[in-house]
């Protein structure tokens, strides 16, 4: 099922350590990793090194992965990131969306393991994956 909504956008992973990136296609039907940024603790979000990998890839907007709890209730890193998405939105004047992103890293580390891959090294790759497992919800999703 495509969603024509989400054409051509940015998924956004945003962690600590790493932000996973992923990309749909023009269609809004498939979700492709798109790589991911390195942060380095306690410095300010790399807002600017989204923004040029989104305009490198030809973005129309951003999907960013919501943080909730188990419960799904809202948590300090959930309104860090809605700040984020805030200020990406001032900056670009393009959509930014929001969309629970419960359960996509363990998705996406259960998806290594079953390919007989090991995680070692490759968080990067796991934080793109991610990503992508959290833009194909979305696209999947009813629009």
């Amino acid at each position: 099922m495509a969603n024509p909504a989400l054409a051509r956008f940015l998924a956004v992973d945003y962690g600590r350590k790493r932000i996973g990136l992923a990309i749909s296609d023009p269609t809004g039907m498939i979700a492709s990793p798109a790589g991911f940024i390195a942060r380095r603790e306690g410095k300010r979000p790399p807002i600017t090194k989204i923004i040029a990998r989104a305009t490198e890839l030809g973005a129309r907007g951003y999907l960013i992965g919501l943080p909730l709890d188990g419960e799904g209730n809202e948590t300090e890193w959930t309104a860090e990131v809605r700040v984020l998405g805030a200020e990406i939105a001032k900056r670009t004047a393009m959509p930014v969306r929001f969309y629970d992103e419960r359960f996509t890293t363990a998705a996406a580390l259960r998806t290594v393991k079953e390919l007989g891959q090991s995680t070692r090294g490759r968080k990067g790759d796991v934080d793109s994956l991610a990503a992508t497992i959290l833009l194909q919800q979305a696209l999947n999703a009813e629009s």
